[in-house]
This record gives structure tokens, C-alpha cells and sequence, in this order.
């Protein structure tokens, strides 16, 4: 009996020596062929004039197994992203009608503005933390996958939504000011007064993109 168990005990442990090694061996492997792709779905001519930019970061922390037991004998997978996010305030200039500009008195005009859009974007991701789950600290069961990494990517997108609405009317007072200083001294090279109109009670029209890298 007492040979039987060195002789399972030595299994056991000469197993996860080779487990050890080949997960060493295989961190240190070589990257052979890095393939990229480049698609473009979509080429659209706008007329945007942007008022407002607003960038914010956030830090999100993903975990992922049962945190009732000893991390020792089973640790929680954990994933840790940073995330920046940039909102912009825009009005579509090629919406504007020439029912919308009305002369007022000679060299005065008064323009009625379209509503202000906001578009929230994930313009890029940076993963600083990423463990998986393992039993004893030595092998992984619980992956840090796919679909827990785009879990964690709409939780974050979805908090600086709510971040954003918290000052969405102050954004939207600075957005219509500057946007009123860019038309007043673009129309003021033509020798003209403008006055502008913007709708009554107007609220952003919120969207939101996933434009991961599109910018730096």
C-alpha cells in the first residue's frame, strides 16, 4: 500500500513538473506570422461641426470563479482593462435648409441651428492585468476568454455613458457656445450679424460607437 501511494504521489507530482515546463517553454516560444486585416465598411461625406470634446478614462476589473474558496487551493480568473473614451458634440451642418436662415434686416440673419448630436466612442483598450483561474497556483481551468473581455468592454461603455449624462446639460451649454464662436467668425468674413436659434428643450442625440484604436 505504501508503494502504491509514492508511486501515485510521484505521478502527481512529475505531472505538474511537466505541466510547469511545457507552460515556461510555451511563454517563451516565438510569434512566427503576425496576420492583420483591414476592412472598411463604411465611407460617408458629413458636414459635422464639432463644438465639444470630452475624453475620460476608466478602469475596469472583471473577475470570474468562486471567490468563497482559498485562492491558494482555487484563484478567481481576473481581468483589468483601462479604457478611453471620448464623447463629441457636433451639429450636422448639411441638415441646415434654406428655410432655417432668415434675414432679418439688411446684413442680419437669424439661423435655427439643428439639435446638437453626442457620440460616445471606446477609442482605444489597454489590458494591464490579466490572470487566469488556477488550482493549487499551478494549473489554469478558468480562461479569461472572448466573451468575458467584451462583457467587461459594455460594462465600461456603459458607466461613462452614465458619467457623461451626469454633465450632459453643462456639455451641451459649452458645445452650443462654441459652436456659436465658430459660425459668428466664420459669417463675420462676409460682413454679416447672426443671430442663432437652437431647438427649445433640446437634448443630445445620443450614440454610441465602437471605435477601438481609431485614433491615438
Amino acid at each position: 500500500m505504501t508503494n502504491f501511494l509514492l508511486i501515485l504521489v510521484s505521478l502527481i507530482a512529475g505531472g505538474l513538473a511537466t505541466l510547469l515546463i511545457l507552460r515556461r517553454f510555451g511563454a517563451k516560444a516565438p510569434v512566427e506570422r503576425i496576420e492583420s486585416q483591414m476592412i472598411f465598411e463604411r465611407v460617408t461625406a458629413v458636414g459635422r461641426l464639432v463644438g465639444l470634446e470630452v475624453c475620460a478614462k476608466e478602469i475596469a476589473t472583471s473577475r470570474k470563479g468562486w471567490g468563497w474558496l482559498p485562492p491558494i487551493l482555487l484563484s478567481q480568473a481576473r481581468l483589468a482593462m483601462i479604457f478611453n473614451f471620448e464623447k463629441q458634440y457636433s451639429i450636422d451642418l448639411a441638415r441646415l435648409r434654406r428655410d432655417d436662415v432668415r434675414e432679418t434686416s439688411p446684413g442680419r440673419f437669424r439661423i435655427s441651428l439643428p439639435a446638437i448630436d453626442g457620440a460616445l466612442r471606446l477609442i482605444d483598450v489597454t489590458p494591464y492585468d490579466i490572470q487566469a483561474g488556477r488550482v493549487l497556483g499551478l494549473l489554469d481551468i478558468i480562461q479569461v476568454d472572448a466573451p468575458t473581455q467584451q462583457d467587461l468592454m459594455k460594462h465600461a461603455q456603459s458607466q461613462a455613458a452614465s458619467l457623461y449624462e451626469t454633465n450632459e446639460q453643462r456639455y451641451l451649454a459649452e458645445a452650443r457656445r462654441s459652436i456659436e464662436r465658430q459660425l459668428t467668425a466664420l459669417l463675420s468674413l462676409f460682413e454679416v450679424e447672426v443671430v442663432f436659434n437652437w431647438p427649445e428643450g433640446e437634448e443630445a442625440q445620443n450614440k454610441r460607437e465602437m471605435l477601438v484604436g481609431s485614433e491615438g
